[in-house]
């Protein structure tokens, strides 16, 4: 399941806070900054996705996510690769080292990555 552009924005600030009570959440927004009936319903969307939880303190909530921001990261990417690229992670690679500007640095620590994954598949 996928988030809102909304929904993903208030996911990130979670995601950095880690735990965090309405007005946190609120506060960590820039300017102008939503109502907090806005925020509530993204929170309410959010839990119906199990996307995050809450744990309840008097008359507050202290929410929290349920889905690491890596596990979320890499599914998004794998759907980009199969929906963008025919499911060819080299397709991808192509295309991104050769449209994203990449300096001669960023392009050998991106080498040397591929060069210690590939040493992990030998062994």
């Amino acid at each position: 399941m996928q988030l809102s552009n909304s929904e993903e924005q208030l996911m990130q600030i979670l995601w950095k806070k880690e735990k965090a009570f309405m007005k946190d959440l609120i506060a960590a927004y820039p300017e102008p900054k939503p109502a907090t009936t806005t925020v509530a319903t993204l929170l309410k969307r959010m839990q119906d996705k199990n996307f995050i939880d809450y744990v309840q303190f008097g008359r507050s909530r202290e929410y929290f996510p349920l889905v690491r921001k890596k596990d979320y990261f890499s599914k998004q990417v794998n759907g980009m690769i199969k929906n963008f690229f025919n499911d060819s992670a080299s397709q991808f690679a192509s295309f991104f080292t050769k449209e994203s500007n990449l300096s001669q640095e960023e392009l050998e620590d991106l080498r040397q990555l591929i060069d210690e994954q590939i040493k992990k598949k030998k062994a």
